[in-house]
């Protein structure tokens, strides 16, 4: 016979980001243990972290920034204008 242990985790999470995740688990059909579990296996799997985690330079800091703000954005007339400050 075949005898599972568990053990529990606790974390204090942002209730509003644990109600967006949560929701995003159900469209998966996961629960948060599972999503847990799947998390922890692939960071067996991986001897690390299963993505990138990077501390963004400076000019990514300003980019993401102005996107953020919507300042320093160019715009253009037509998608052909577009195209053609591409060089495309």
């Amino acid at each position: 016979m075949w005898i599972m242990k568990t053990s529990t985790i606790s974390a204090r999470i942002d209730p509003e980001l644990k109600q967006k995740v949560e929701r995003v688990f159900r469209e998966l059909g996961l629960t948060s243990s599972q999503a847990i579990t799947l998390f922890y296996k692939q960071v067996e799997l991986q001897q690390g972290l299963p993505f990138v985690v990077k501390i963004p330079n400076d000019a990514t800091i300003k980019a993401l920034e102005n996107a953020r703000t919507r300042s320093d954005l160019e715009s253009f007339n037509t998608v052909e204008d577009l195209f053609d400050d591409l060089g495309i």
